[in-house]
């Protein structure tokens, strides 16, 4: 829609949001009526709320415009045809185009200009962090949104590991599991990010947040909970236990956080627990 549109406006935004949430508002209808030249974007018909206002204005009463805005809106113009007729010979009368009113003809469902207006101011303030403030962006979504779907044994060791995982994830086509269809888009994402020039500073036992990516010299720091296999519940743990103070050994550091041995083997292998002894025991020979 985007790229039929060439949307240059706030308003048109609002518009294609419209037009993206009715049911044979744009296809087979207003994109058909814009690529043959008969309409422009602001011309069309894209939320509800147009055909009443551009009824109102041709000069239709207020009262048989929304009647008329209604019938549209819920799929109903050729539901009753005896109704039908009387309201296309009102729109006649007032010289509304014979396309005006065979497009809403076709019209199954409308979405409101409100509804559409909410979507697409939320939408922009986000698309404004992603231009302006990316970091704060990727923090966000990678916290919010992907929080179930982020992989940092993938994901944070550079651009072409993610790149090699998306290869994978292509050649299996449909036969892919489930759990690598809803990373996908995640991963597009961490692409994008390394191709902005930004990176992943690396998980920490004490720096990392328990659930939050955040922002540290100009990168992210991954949180505890997107490693692959350690949950919430022990990243939450390990963030309340080390504010009583630094870790004299891994066995300190599971009394004290409550997990196991399974979840010290994962934050071994992404080097969190480097230099630290096993246990408080001094070596005799040490």
């Amino acid at each position: 829609m985007l790229v039929d549109t060439r949307p240059t406006t706030f308003d048109e935004l609002i518009r294609i949001s419209g037009l993206s949430h009715g049911t044979d508002v744009w296809l087979g209808n207003a994109q058909s009526l814009i690529e043959e030249g008969t309409v422009t974007l602001n011309e069309a018909i894209c939320c509800r709320d147009d055909i009443m206002i551009y009824l109102i204005k041709k000069g239709v009463p207020p009262n048989p415009a929304f009647k008329i805005m209604e019938t549209v809106r819920k799929g109903k113009a050729l539901k009753d045809p005896e109704k039908w007729e009387e309201y296309k010979q009102m729109m006649k009368d007032h010289d509304v185009p014979d396309w005006y009113i065979k497009s809403c003809e076709k019209i199954k469902y409308m979405f409101p200009k409100a509804h559409a207006a909410a979507y697409v101011t939320n939408a922009f303030r986000i698309a404004w962090f992603k231009v302006h403030k990316p970091l704060a962006y990727y923090a966000a979504f990678f916290s919010i949104r992907a929080v179930d779907d982020f992989d940092s044994e993938i994901m944070i060791f550079g651009k072409e590991k993610v790149k090699n995982k998306m290869k994978e994830i292509d050649m299996l086509g449909n036969n892919a599991t489930q759990k690598d269809k809803t990373m996908y888009p995640v991963l597009e994402l961490v692409l994008e990010m390394y191709e902005r020039g930004f990176e992943f500073l690396p998980i920490d036992l004490y720096n990392s947040d328990a659930t939050k990516f955040q922002i540290e010299e100009g990168k992210l720091r991954p949180p505890l909970n997107s490693i692959p296999g350690l949950g919430t519940v022990a990243a939450k743990g390990i963030a309340e236990a080390r504010k009583e103070g630094k870790f004299m050994s891994i066995d300190d550091l599971k009394i004290r956080a409550k997990i196991g041995n399974s979840v010290t083997d994962l934050l071994k292998q992404f080097g969190c627990l480097k230099g630290m002894s096993q246990s408080n025991q001094m070596s005799l020979f040490a």
